[in-house]
């Protein structure tokens, strides 16, 4: 695989998502150029294609993690009250529907999709 640019993307505590080309470490703040990159993985519990991970009494705290297939159609997550939920991806409208759902330990805070997946 070939990258004329290799990005990061970055999360931070203030809720923001910030990008950067690798290794300069030089941010990108153009939208339209950050809006053009295909990421070869997802993890971020930030962006536009994610909005509706959240239910509509969760505050942006209570999801603490994400991965998208590698087909890139589907998205699990992981939050504060130990329930693990499938999304399709993207999924940018508020208050998605759910496609399934499991209840684990309290405070999921790492989570992947192996590459086999497939719903």
């Amino acid at each position: 695989c070939k990258f004329s640019v290799v990005t990061s993307k970055v999360s931070t505590g203030s809720y923001k998502r910030q990008v950067y080309e690798v290794p300069s470490g030089k941010q990108l703040v153009d939208q339209a150029v950050i809006d053009r990159i295909t990421w070869a993985t997802w993890t971020s519990v930030l962006g536009d294609e994610v909005i509706g991970i959240w239910s509509r009494h969760a505050e942006k705290a209570d999801v603490n993690c994400a991965c998208v297939s590698h087909s890139g159609i589907n998205l699990v997550t992981g939050d504060d009250f130990g329930m693990v939920k499938l999304f399709d991806f993207p999924c940018p409208e508020k208050f998605v529907r759910i496609s399934f759902c499991m209840v684990t330990a309290p405070n999921t805070v790492d989570i992947r999709i192996f590459s086999h997946f497939s719903r």
